[in-house]
């Protein structure tokens, strides 16, 4: 195996044409060169040099080397800048997968805290609902992925693989029209609402909600589903249906036309980031956790 420390040996002698020089060039003496080179010599299985008296000239097989030496070195010399910047955050990259209310809240002023921190740091984002940002996480398709889990459900996520870093608890409310008989009530229980159309959301969220409301005797009458946000809100304000939504999703958007009423008892979610064990010792990886988490205390919700 040739060793980086013997090619610079190599083009040294080379370039100063003895031992003696190529010691002082480098810093080191000339028995200390010899060595070197009779190392570089057996690891090749060929003499590179021929000793004539005080001459030293190179042989065909040590030109050939010091020809391919200097991109070698450099090469090197790039490779150990460009990881001594991504671990001193000078650079790096984040592959980072949001589910949509977690993308229009928490994530733009991690991001945003982030790049003044450490601007050299680029984070890419795509949105994903769990488990679909789960597996994108396990296939190697992102290096950091927000998700969520909700209190007591029935199937249990099977996160002990990853690293689990708790950011916040959201809590679901209940949107009803703001004309509806139950809009001034501070909080209300899932079973008044029995009797209503309802409107859903995302397939997890739509299965949240059909195991709470048959957790309280019944089964909700869905006659609108939609992954969308600002439309569960809209059909909600115009008077075809309640919602329960988490209040991060209410944040994401405007509600018009509709009031939030607490529900009793509570049902919450738990707002994760997850990432890989070995990713999380990368510099750029673990910054970017920090400043969710940071983000998300800010926030007062953590």
């Amino acid at each position: 195996m040739i060793e980086a420390r013997h090619l610079r040996v190599l083009r040294a002698v080379a370039t100063t044409g003895s031992f003696s020089a190529a010691g002082r060039l480098l810093g080191c003496t000339q028995p200390a060169v010899s060595q070197q080179m009779k190392a570089l010599e057996a690891s090749v299985g060929t003499p590179l040099l021929i000793r004539t008296g005080r001459e030293m000239r190179l042989t065909q097989a040590g030109e050939a080397l010091v020809r391919h030496a200097s991109g070698i070195l450099a090469g090197l010399t790039a490779a150990e800048e460009e990881v001594a910047a991504i671990a001193g955050l000078r650079a790096g990259r984040v592959r980072l997968v949001s589910f949509p209310s977690g993308s229009s809240t928490l994530v733009p002023t991690a991001l945003a805290a982030l790049r003044a921190a450490h601007p050299g740091t680029r984070v890419s984002l795509e949105e994903a609902e769990p488990p679909r940002s789960v597996e994108l996480l396990r296939e190697g398709d992102c290096d950091l992925a927000l998700a969520f889990r909700y209190e007591g459900a029935a199937v249990a996520e099977e996160w002990d693989d990853l690293v689990v870093r708790p950011l916040l608890t959201d809590r679901l409310v209940a949107l009803v029209p703001e004309r509806h008989r139950l809009a001034r009530a501070e909080a209300v229980a899932i079973g008044e609402l029995a009797q209503e159309p309802w409107i859903a959301g995302c397939p997890r969220c739509r299965g949240q909600l059909i195991e709470v409301c048959e957790g309280a005797g019944f089964t909700p009458r869905i006659d609108f589903a939609t992954d969308d946000y600002p439309a569960v809100v809209g059909l909600v304000g115009a008077g075809l249906g309640v919602a329960v939504l988490p209040q991060l999703a209410v944040e994401s958007v405007r509600p018009r036309g509709v009031r939030t009423v607490r529900l009793e008892p509570a049902v919450r979610r738990e707002i994760v980031a997850l990432t890989l064990p070995d990713l999380a010792q990368v510099p750029a990886v673990s910054a970017t956790l920090e400043q969710l988490a940071r983000t998300a205390r800010t926030a007062g919700r953590a």
